[in-house]
């Protein structure tokens, strides 16, 4: 509540290629926004060293997560190397009606999903705003995955190639932030969100309503 509006919260939708640096961007504007969630996935595949149940993913079995695709729990779900992620609307819907923004870090394909069930569905439509991170330059985001000496040169490549394809959906998002510098990118996503609160279908009422 602030200068007499009531406010709904908004469901952060972002997206970006490997290399990016989107994972970094979205950990640092949690930590800096009390009000923003970050909205906890369902996946079928074992948790790694060091993930936890219910911090880093919902983990459920291949019966389990198909049983709550049948009872239309999940706002969007796909396969991914043979293992299911989907996110489930209890993880978004009580928060964002308490006025909580909720952020989901998500692919482009979960994004699109999510855009598409939005058309059909008020809730959605009223509350989803969609960011695409971006690199400076596709030059640049080759610079980037090359640096880390992690993957080998087929993963590379595997990475440039998926990234072209997710690159080329970002019309489809509402907003555009270039990760050049990361403190920049981050003042950006502050003001990004700040503006969100401003626009008037996440406004429920203002102290002039009568």
């Amino acid at each position: 509540m602030s200068s007499g509006k009531l406010t709904k919260g908004a469901l952060l939708i972002v997206s970006g290629a490997s290399g990016t640096g989107k994972s970094t961007l979205c950990s640092k504007l949690l930590g800096m926004r009390k009000n923003l969630r970050f909205s906890i996935s369902c996946t079928t595949r074992g948790p790694r060293s060091g993930e936890i149940d219910g911090t880093h993913y919902y983990f459920l079995s291949v019966e389990d997560f198909k049983g709550k695709v049948a009872n239309n729990e999940f706002i969007e779900y796909a396969e991914v190397h043979g293992n299911f992620y989907g996110t489930l609307k209890s993880e978004v819907a009580d928060r964002l009606s308490c006025g909580t923004d909720v952020l989901l870090d998500i692919d482009v394909q979960g994004a699109m999903q999510i855009k598409e069930k939005a058309k059909t569905d008020d809730f959605l439509k009223a509350s989803i705003e969609l960011v695409f991170i971006g690199p400076p330059s596709f030059e640049e985001l080759e610079r980037r995955l090359r640096n880390r000496k992690t993957d080998s040169e087929e993963v590379i490549k595997k990475r440039l190639e998926n990234a072209r394809k997710e690159l080329s959906f970002w019309r489809e998002y509402d907003y555009l932030v270039i990760n050049d510098e990361l403190e920049k990118a981050l003042g950006d996503m502050i003001k990004l969100l700040d503006s969100i609160h401003m626009r008037s279908r996440h406004i429920e009422r203002t102290a002039f309503d009568v």
